[in-house]
């Protein structure tokens, strides 16, 4: 049998937003390995596993990439190894976050802002980023009414450096207020933790964006035996009309393989 594929699959993101394919590639994995919650350690691919995984999402229909300034070089990898294929790629970057020396810390200043995703830019090598999400700390409501972030955002997207902004959060009230202004909220949303849940009713009632992160639990989901986590996972999140795509940060090959067709299975049933 083929392997399925998304390529048929692409859904706006938001009323306005570009087509993304209902599965994105987060590359934490790419650029940081301290710090990050996963089950089992990892390493960093080198330049030739990383530029084979890229083409393996690209061959699978995965058209959304996430990345980040607190994913260690993560950036400054995928702008040499996209080259050449800006067209084929829509890509989520973030501000508000940097990570150094084992250590992550918060700026959510207007000149912050600015110098992250001119820096970011420069990195991956556009002059365009197609979405760019506030990075919280966790204290959404203090960040989106007391800081200069999203006013900022509104600037450089009027600019047309950025296409659209939102907020990657960690409560309800946050990712409705972040919605309320912005064009896209990226949720917790799993079989282990559903409570932002009213964030993408909302976002499917005002024609907002919906990304998933942590679809997969960080791969922590348990389930009963003979229960297959990652379908059991996307049957979850595709029967919600509001989410556009999940972000899956896997460096494996046969994961990524093992994810697309499962998701393809899954939006083909509904």
């Amino acid at each position: 049998m083929s392997q399925p594929t998304l390529h048929d699959l692409h859904r706006p993101l938001g009323n306005n937003g570009p087509r993304v394919s209902p599965l994105g590639l987060g590359t934490v994995k790419l650029g940081r390995d301290q710090g990050v919650k996963y089950p089992n350690g990892f390493q960093i691919p080198d330049d030739d596993e990383a530029r084979m995984l890229l083409k393996l999402a690209r061959d699978l229909g995965i058209n959304l990439i996430d990345t980040a300034p607190a994913y260690g070089r993560s950036e400054e990898r995928l702008g040499p190894l996209l080259r050449g294929q800006r067209q084929d790629w829509v890509i989520v970057s973030k501000v508000g976050e940097e990570f150094s020396d084992g250590q992550s810390h918060h700026d959510f200043s207007a000149a912050h802002t600015r110098l992250s995703v001119e820096r970011s830019l420069k990195r991956l090598e556009t002059d365009y980023i197609d979405l760019v999400l506030v990075h919280s700390d966790g204290n959404d409501l203090a960040i989106l009414n007391d800081s200069e972030v999203y006013p900022t955002l509104a600037a450089l997207k009027r600019e047309g450096k950025i296409g659209s902004f939102g907020f990657s959060g960690k409560t309800v009230e946050g990712g409705l207020k972040a919605l309320e202004q912005g064009d896209c909220a990226m949720v917790t949303y799993n079989l282990n933790e559903r409570n932002e849940k009213a964030v993408i009713d909302y976002a499917a009632e005002h024609g907002k964006a919906i990304l998933v992160k942590k679809a997969l639990a960080s791969g922590h989901v348990c389930l009963n035996p003979g229960v297959d986590p990652v379908r059991a996972s996307f049957e979850l999140l595709f029967e919600h009309p509001g989410v556009a795509s999940a972000i899956v940060g896997t460096i494996n090959p046969l994961h990524l393989a093992h994810n697309v067709a499962t998701a393809a299975k899954v939006l083909r049933r509904n």
